[in-house]
């Protein structure tokens, strides 16, 4: 069951933004998301948290700059997704402008795991780093970090996720998630938390005197890594981080960009000129992703790092082709994931269960957490899909929906099945987890059993929150680009609107993309809904997003349905 909702808003608070020159219709929308007054809008990097508000920067920053003063060298451990990849092109073109040794290494996925494992460490050591710098990870990584600091090699752990009963023996933590630590914005990404200790550590050397004001290097040219990394992290875009990603997007639209972000733009078929989250999160993301789900993510880093445009090009093409691939894989896994599900011994159809669980010995470990999230959208559950694993295991990776904090739900089953999972991880929305293959019908049980405890109707009825709707007037390519200019994403969504509208014409594109003309009074509206094929009778209520569409030169206004019932 879906239902079309209205978001609240307080009408104070649109009175306010109207009154301080905000477009009415605008207003409201902003108004939903909790903005109460302009100011809260901001997108100048004065109006950033300061760097010393972070517990651990202050010290990061001394250490580092010893670090630099002796030469010491530096090696950056990498993760293997989007922001993993972004932190480290961050962290290498930051530290280096800051006159550090700095090379990086980003450990295949599927040989060595996640995080800063005694393993990985064995691997860095192999380059004798003085000092490993961890980026998007680090935090949970108690015996890597022994293990490096059994080998003298110290480790500084900047990292954005949740910690856990124990932190590592690090010389340096830098995470505004670490117990203790007052910073504001808890939601930066791993690449913020970078970008953040680069300011912390150029501030040091300004106080040491190794640059001024006038000479010191320009960090902002690395905001469009830091947006990239954002977006596609799917953080919260709170009022810091839609600093970091306006700032990005304003250095992408002006074309001053790295070399590999503008290739990616380039092979995603997206203009830099218009770019906005939705290119960032679903065309660029997506691309550099794809080198480490199918390889590892070496490929992806050096797309960002290069400075021959020439080179960023071969590479964006080559992960575009991993993004195919990757699709392909994805579409047959969910096709089969669903085959699964329908069979009678899988249990009763998923629409009558509280949660979704299933596996098939051929899935690649690097897809199942899009096959996931693909099935919890169509199904509104919590899902987690699995793929083999080594030594008669099976991996897992989950996606949940609002009100089921999926990492505290496997916990609860870890809890009362002991020994049946091998390791688990992750946040309320996503989690991996690792369960032995013979018990794996009962962690589907044990699963279930918490799904009936904690979900109820309301949380499994599909809600799609829109902003009511809007005036004629705001069917125009004016009032779209308002809506552009702003940095929407996760937590602060793009509007959606809702509105009953005549079905005047309608057809399938490509057998799977039904496009429509709607019509309401005398207006007409082109439309399209991607993904679903099935008509819609004369009349329907119909939630949507505005898009600006241009063809020949000529820009209209197209509606992208959301749901229309």
């Amino acid at each position: 069951m879906t239902r079309i909702a209205i978001r609240t808003y307080a009408p104070e608070h649109v009175t306010a933004l109207a009154a301080a020159g905000l477009h009415p219709t605008l207003a409201r929308i902003l108004a939903a998301r909790g903005v109460a007054r302009t100011a809260e809008l901001a997108t100048d990097l004065p109006e950033l948290v300061p760097p010393g508000a972070m517990k651990g920067i202050g010290h990061a920053a001394a250490y580092l700059a010893d670090a630099i003063a002796a030469g010491k060298r530096l090696l950056i451990v990498a993760d293997y997704d989007c922001d993993g990849a972004t932190a480290c092109a961050v962290g290498v073109r930051g530290l280096r402008m800051l006159g550090a040794r700095v090379e990086y290494i980003v450990p295949n996925r599927f040989e060595y795991g996640y995080g800063l494992t005694p393993e990985i460490v064995a691997l860095a050591a192999r380059q004798q780093p003085d000092v490993i710098v961890t980026v998007d990870n680090g935090i949970a990584s108690v015996d890597g970090v022994a293990a490096a600091n059994a080998l003298g090699i110290d480790v500084v752990v900047t990292d954005h996720h949740l910690p856990g009963a124990e932190l590592p023996e690090a010389a340096v933590i830098v995470n505004p998630n670490q117990p203790g630590c007052e910073f504001p914005s808890k939601n930066l990404a791993g690449v913020g938390v970078m970008f953040y200790v680069l300011l912390g550590l150029r501030a040091e050397l300004r106080r040491r005197g190794v640059y001024t004001q006038a000479t010191q290097p320009p960090l902002q040219t690395l905001l469009d890594l830091v947006a990239l990394g954002t977006v596609a992290d799917v953080v919260k875009l709170d009022t810091n981080n839609r600093i970091l990603v306006a700032q990005g997007l304003r250095r992408m639209r002006a074309g001053r960009m790295q070399p590999g972000v503008a290739a990616l733009f380039r092979a995603a078929g997206r203009e830099a000129s218009r770019a906005n989250t939705f290119d960032l999160g679903f065309g660029l993301g997506p691309r550099l992703n794809a080198a480490g789900r199918l390889a590892d993510m070496s490929l992806g880093i050096e797309c960002l790092l290069t400075d021959d445009a020439n080179r960023a090009w071969e590479i964006a093409q080559e992960l575009d082709g991993m993004n195919r691939e990757r699709r392909d894989i994805e579409a047959g896994m969910q096709q089969e994931a669903l085959q699964i599900l329908e069979q009678p011994l899988a249990g009763p159809d998923p629409s009558a269960r509280f949660t979704v669980s299933v596996f098939n010995d051929t899935w690649h470990q690097g897809v199942i957490g899009i096959v996931a999230s693909r099935l919890k959208d169509k199904f509104h559950r919590p899902t987690i899909t699995f793929a083999p694993g080594d030594e008669a295991t099976f991996k897992g990776s989950g996606r949940s929906i609002p009100g089921f904090h999926l990492r505290d739900a496997l916990d609860l089953v870890s809890k009362r099945c002991p020994g049946m999972m091998v390791k688990f991880g992750g946040h309320a929305m996503a989690a991996g987890l690792t369960v032995r293959a013979e018990r794996f019908a009962e962690f589907q049980e044990a699963f279930e059993a918490v799904g009936k405890e904690w979900l109820t109707d309301d949380q499994l009825a599909r809600v799609i929150e829109t902003d009511g709707d809007i005036e004629d007037h705001c069917f125009s390519p004016e009032f779209v680009t308002l809506l552009e200019q702003q940095v929407w994403g996760q937590g602060f969504p793009a509007p959606t609107f809702c509105g009953e509208f005549d079905v005047l014409r309608q057809s399938v594109l490509k057998g799977k993309h039904l496009k429509l003309q709607l019509g309401r009074g005398s207006q007409r509206f082109d439309a399209i809904w991607f993904n679903h094929a099935e008509s819609l009778g004369a009349s329907a209520q119909v939630a949507y997003r505005l898009d600006n569409n241009t063809f020949n030169g000529v820009t209209r206004v197209q509606l992208v349905i959301e749901h229309a019932q």
